[in-house]
């Protein structure tokens, strides 16, 4: 038998065995390490010329996890442009393209996983262009492809002008600050053929979700009953004290569509997410992730509850401070009955409920109210959803192929609306249910309409 298989047998035994580690099942291991083999084969089979890709947004989140790096590490994409209203973050972040500047993510890059690849630190074959105008960016003509990974408020418009300039779109969850961002970023992505990938990674990630998605729609608990998703509680905090923004940082711009406020370093960054003005709490943080799972589990990919009701919740009421609900509960109740409730409180993830029995998935964990659920394969004539085995890998892929992503804009536009709809009841209309048409996406209730968008401050609009 040659090395270079004893090699592979070696390689594939090992990966099934890290990824039983991770609370997956046997055959289901099995499964992903074959799909995984069968992309990265098809990938190198279908190289063409390099993509030409941009980054709008250039903070910590295109820094973590396999964003930036992903493409970095790949032999087909080029970054070749960066933009950010931030100097220092957008001359950080584009340093690490050119190879000039540390980051503590690199180390779990440095080793490429196939032949080919490249070191991240080797320089591009250009100078990465910068901007603080989206708009420069989206102009070049060269350009493939763009990142929006700006703070959420900043999502739609970037996203919506790089369709309408024809370049496919990578944009981080949640998709919109609205309902009606939404719908007009996935009207841009389709009038323009594009392919939109939204950065709901758990619809890839080692393929826990995948699974207990899987196993739901198989029946393994019997007929659903009920979802809890359970996100946690945002920040709270203040007052907090206003300042100068610091030099480099264009706050006007960073402001954006929002009301004008004095700057204070807790608005921007990381905890813009605990403001509504620029993003919805743990709603529209984890709440992203995990009712985006429960509308995978529950078919709902292009579609969503009926009626929602905001049972309990708490503002913080603090002057100039964090303002998203804390300790708070909101049902979500479909056409089939079944109950999807959103939660600051319980272990991390998402529980379903069924008449017989129980799955709970989170990143770290896989596990039901009978060891058998989980652990018997599924029949051949199972229900099935779509495999990824990497998030950035299937938006590349699509790019080449013309396909339709994993977490396409339309998915990424659905699970969004089910985390509004959840803060419009927190905010606006506590207690009282509120009556939802999926289909024409509007409330029975005209007054709860006008919460669908928000008046965006000059010279900024939707178009």
């Amino acid at each position: 038998m040659h090395s270079h298989n004893l090699s592979r047998r070696g390689f594939l035994a090992g990966s099934v065995g890290a990824l039983c580690a991770t609370g997956l099942p046997l055959w289901y291991a099995r499964e992903l390490v074959a799909l995984e083999q069968e992309q990265a084969v098809r990938a190198v089979k279908s190289v063409n010329d390099k993509l030409q890709v941009g980054v709008i947004g250039c903070g910590d989140r295109v820094r973590s996890g396999d964003l930036l790096f992903g493409l970095l590490r790949n032999p087909n994409v080029e970054v070749i442009a960066c933009c950010d209203v931030d100097q220092k973050q957008l001359d950080y972040t584009a340093g690490i393209v050119e190879g000039e500047k540390p980051s503590k993510n690199l180390n779990a890059f440095r080793q490429p996983v196939a032949s080919g690849e490249r070191d991240p630190n080797r320089k591009p074959s250009v100078k990465v262009k910068r901007f603080k105008d989206y708009r420069d960016l989206v102009a070049l003509k060269e350009l493939d492809a763009v990142l929006v990974t700006t703070t959420d408020h900043w999502h739609a418009l970037p996203a919506i002008a790089a369709c309408n300039a024809k370049k496919d779109v990578y944009c981080e969850k949640p998709l919109s600050l609205t309902i009606a961002e939404g719908r007009a970023m996935a009207n841009a992505a389709r009038a323009n053929d594009r392919v939109f990938q939204t950065g709901s990674q758990q619809r890839s990630e080692l393929g826990k979700f995948r699974l207990a998605c899987e196993l739901v729609r198989n029946g393994r608990i019997g007929k659903l009953k009920k979802i809890e998703t359970r996100i946690g509680n945002p920040d709270k905090g203040g007052p907090f004290k206003n300042e100068a923004a610091p030099e480099g940082l264009d706050w006007n711009f960073w402001l954006g569509q929002t009301p004008e406020v004095p700057y204070c370093k807790q608005r921007c960054h990381y905890q813009f997410r605990w403001w509504y003005a620029y993003s919805g709490g743990k709603m529209t943080d984890w709440g992203a992730h995990h009712n985006d799972v429960a509308q995978w589990a529950l078919g709902m990919d292009d579609s969503g509850p009926v009626k929602v009701t905001a049972i309990k919740g708490e503002q913080p009421g603090i002057e100039n401070g964090y303002d998203c609900h804390i300790n708070f509960e909101v049902v979500h109740e479909y056409a089939n009955g079944v109950k999807v409730h959103c939660m600051s409180s319980g272990e991390n993830g998402v529980h379903f409920e069924g008449d017989n029995g129980w799955i709970f998935v989170s990143r770290g964990s896989l596990k039901a109210s009978d060891p058998k659920i989980i652990s018997e394969p599924l029949g051949a004539d199972a229900k099935r959803l779509l495999a990824s085995p990497s998030h950035m890998g299937n938006f590349l892929n699509n790019i080449k192929t013309r396909g339709r992503c994993c977490a396409d804009v339309e998915i990424g536009h659905r699970s969004a609306t089910v985390c509004h709809l959840g803060n419009i009841g927190l905010r606006f209309f506590m207690g009282k249910t509120l009556n939802w048409d999926p289909k024409a996406e509007k409330f029975q209730e005209s007054e709860a309409n006008q919460h669908l968008s928000r008046e965006m401050r000059a010279p900024w609009k939707l178009t």
